[in-house]
């Protein structure tokens, strides 16, 4: 074999569709659009639209409502927790709070707070400052030795 045999798969290389180049081409006229209105003309996208009729998301009923600024927070497992005791990420003798979990790289942001849910083994006597912690966390957390604070906002009475 010499580079000048060298050559693609038969099909792995199709010629761009040239359009617009005569009738006699298949693609000459139209280009391919049909005739006239607004999709033959370039530039138009028409997401929703469905010719004049009231669209689908506009006829059905609208519910629920979507609280602006509602308290997001980060989600912790504890298994992810150990997996960051393991690999030397967190000193688990030190009070492990939402600055260090964001400064050690296990979770991005901290959004308003931790919360520590129960999905995981944990082993490790850790002392926890979270949001937030569901029952089964906080008891995986006490049968290892260690302590969960929880520093929840008291909910206003208005």
């Amino acid at each position: 074999m010499k580079l000048n045999e060298l050559s693609d798969n038969p099909g792995a290389r199709k010629p761009a569709k040239r359009v617009g180049r005569g009738v006699a081409s298949g693609t000459g006229k139209t280009a391919g659009r049909g005739v006239k209105g607004q999709k033959s003309r370039s530039g138009v996208a028409i997401k929703g639209f469905e010719g004049g009729q009231m669209p689908i998301h506009m006829r059905l009923p609208k519910r629920g409502f979507n609280k602006p600024n509602r308290a997001k927070y980060a989600e912790l497992n504890l298994g992810q927790l150990q997996a960051a005791i393991d690999s030397k990420k967190l000193d688990a003798g030190a009070k492990i709070d939402a600055a260090t979990l964001v400064n050690a790289g296990v979770l991005r942001r901290s959004f308003d707070g931790i919360r520590l849910l129960g999905r995981g083994e944990l082993n490790a006597k850790v002392e926890l400052e979270v949001v937030y912690a569901t029952g089964s966390a906080k008891s995986a957390v006490e049968k290892a030795g260690g302590s969960v604070s929880m520093t929840r906002p008291e909910k206003t009475e208005s």
